[in-house]
């Protein structure tokens, strides 16, 4: 299944135009057609919580913007509003003009980027906000579920690292998450023992 692209409309718009964003409701089937599919080469089992899922809904922004000197491509929530009266019901009229329905996680796909870039790149900026979409799991340790739809209840996780084990794992490394591998393979600068002289709650272990 081909994957997904932006429409050029949001592409070749006059930035002069308000900022636009748009719903991407292709991208929810072929991810239920290709990486949340049991049967598919794709298949990444991490994501079978999400599997069937109509709450998770995917927006185009038309660019991405800069976050802490960082380019951000991508961005995953979990729909809630902190706000009542107009100003929620505004923001909830807005959501279901784009979807029908109010969502229970969002996510947000930089349009410009996700035109020119490689499928595979796709495909791991797509998968990295999943990963942020974890399923709650209830005090006595099982996984929580909604009592209406069946579906998982979800919440929010954040890297294991500087990134998901699972992206690195399929897709590869950033710089960062490479600088970071080459770090763990040439081992420590300071061994176990410094550091844990070094360090007051060790030296109660250690005692």
């Amino acid at each position: 299944m081909k994957r997904p692209y932006p429409p050029e409309h949001l592409i070749d718009k006059d930035w002069s135009e308000e900022f636009l964003f748009e719903s991407a409701t292709d991208i929810h089937d072929w991810l239920q057609e290709t990486i949340l599919n049991p049967n598919s080469k794709l298949y990444n089992k991490d994501h079978e919580h999400l599997i069937g899922h109509s709450g998770v809904c995917f927006l185009w922004a038309e660019s991405g913007f800069e976050k802490q000197g960082r380019a951000v491509l991508g961005q995953a929530e979990i729909v809630q509003f902190q706000a009542s009266g107009w100003k929620k019901y505004r923001q909830e009229a807005q959501l279901i003009r784009w979807f029908g329905f109010l969502p229970k996680a969002l996510i947000t796909l930089d349009a410009r980027y996700c035109s020119d870039c490689s499928d595979s790149s796709f495909m791991a900026l797509v998968e990295h906000e999943l990963y942020h979409l974890k399923q709650k799991i209830s005090p006595n340790g099982g996984p929580c579920y909604d009592s209406q739809t069946g579906h998982a209840i979800l919440q929010m996780r954040g890297h294991d690292v500087e990134e998901f084990f699972g992206v690195v794992e399929r897709y590869g490394g950033n710089v960062d998450v490479q600088r970071m591998a080459e770090l763990v393979n040439n081992g420590p600068t300071v061994s176990k023992a410094n550091i844990a002289h070094a360090c007051g709650t060790c030296l109660l272990k250690l005692a």
